[in-house]
């Protein structure tokens, strides 16, 4: 029995939520050295996005810090998809899920407690555009406050 074939619809979420994922998997690859070397962050994200994780880095080379554990997510789902446009673009949204995480500081040899109000589970949204047939991350936005 043969699958159904997808709709460009969904073959296009399929892209853009897989995009997504392996730009957050870059990502944490380079907080955990505090350094984006050695890493394909810049394959699935644009310099808008990559400022924002370079700007993350910087703060933890300066005060001497990495990740340790992991970042999950879940319920990702594209909410907006316009593939019309002349540039396609979508907007997504997930639940990230930080109690793995931990930010340890390498000086001190010590992990860092995270803030006691600080959501484990929180809302991010995230927008993506198409270029040359290639989804690339444009933003992230992450929501402390919306638990999820």
């Amino acid at each position: 029995m043969s699958k159904p074939s997808l709709s460009p619809r969904e073959v296009a979420e399929k892209a853009v939520t897989d995009t997504y994922a392996r730009m957050w998997a870059e990502q944490m690859k380079a907080y955990r050295k505090a350094d984006e070397k050695g890493t394909d962050l810049q394959k699935y994200a644009t310099l808008d996005a990559l400022g924002q994780a370079r700007n993350d880095l910087a703060r933890m080379r300066k005060a001497g810090t990495v990740v340790r554990g992991d970042l999950k997510h879940s319920d990702t789902e594209v909410k907006t998809l316009d593939l019309d446009a002349k540039t396609p673009k979508a907007s997504l949204r997930d639940c990230m899920d930080i109690s793995k995480w931990q930010t340890y500081n390498k000086k001190q040899k010590r992990v860092v407690p995270m803030p006691a109000k600080q959501p484990r589970r929180y809302w991010a949204t995230a927008t993506a555009e198409r270029w040359d047939g290639q989804w690339l991350i444009t933003s992230i936005t992450t929501h402390g406050d919306q638990k999820c």
